[in-house]
């Protein structure tokens, strides 16, 4: 996931074709003439329309930014602050995570390991910085539109990683289901399935997600106050999608 490699997209610049008028003859000249100031009128009026009906396009002038959204989402992601350095942990080497959820994760492990499932810490805390460089660089790489690249990774600003409160697992038997939705037929993930909740893990994106794809290594802690309040607005959104699910 960390990719230091930066590609610049490509800048496909059309060229354009124009055509001029062949036939300048004074009798095309004499018919054309009179007719000018009709075409002008009949333009300038159709313009208006298409602006006045542009004001009033939900899809009019799109941008990034989710239309008629609430909770300042962005592409199905919702904004998070990042972690002050003083809360961070290292749990392992290049791992570190939000000091409330340390005990937690690693008791997990433990359990876990005693069970006769090796769980692998993937990646925790992310900055915003390293989170802007994975993704727009694997955006140019493997040349995907921002729409695309935000159904597998999330915007610089808007990952939970950034919080601290994330963790993404793998399983040491398995390492070539890292990141991949295979992950979901290791023992890993069914231990976690059927464990995680006892120590305060969540899937933050699973099968009915509607924006993002389903990512079954990426969990998220909300075993702590702080925890519960930074994922607050997530899971209001979740409960109200239940409810008009429901309905």
């Amino acid at each position: 996931m960390d990719q230091k490699e930066k590609v610049n997209e490509p800048f496909d610049i059309p060229v354009a074709e124009r055509q001029y008028l062949e036939d300048q003859s004074p009798k095309f000249n004499k018919i054309l003439i009179p007719i000018v100031p009709v075409l002008l009128l009949f333009f300038s009026i159709m313009g208006f329309r298409l602006n006045q009906n542009s004001k009033l396009s939900p899809t009019a002038n799109i941008n990034i930014q989710d239309a008629n959204n609430n909770d300042h989402s962005i592409l199905g992601h919702l904004p998070y602050d990042e972690i002050s350095k003083e809360k961070l942990v290292v749990i392992e080497p290049n791992i570190e995570v939000h000091i409330d959820m340390r005990e937690s994760l690693l008791q997990m492990k433990e359990d876990a390991k005693n069970d006769g499932i090796f769980l692998v810490f993937l990646s925790g805390y992310r900055s915003i910085n390293l989170q802007e460089e994975i993704f727009y660089s694997l955006k140019s790489i493997r040349n995907q539109v921002a729409t695309e690249r935000a159904r597998v990774s999330a915007p610089p600003g808007y990952s939970e990683h950034s919080t601290g409160f994330a963790i993404d697992i793998g399983d040491f038997n398995k390492p070539e289901t890292d990141f991949e939705v295979e992950f979901e037929n290791t023992d890993a993930f069914k231990w976690l399935k059927m464990n995680a909740a006892k120590y305060h893990f969540k899937l933050s994106f699973n099968k009915n997600h509607n924006n993002v794809d389903y990512e079954p290594w990426h969990w998220r802690y909300e075993g702590s106050i702080e925890a519960l309040k930074v994922f607050e607005a997530s899971n209001r959104k979740l409960i109200k999608t239940k409810k008009n699910f429901e309905n």
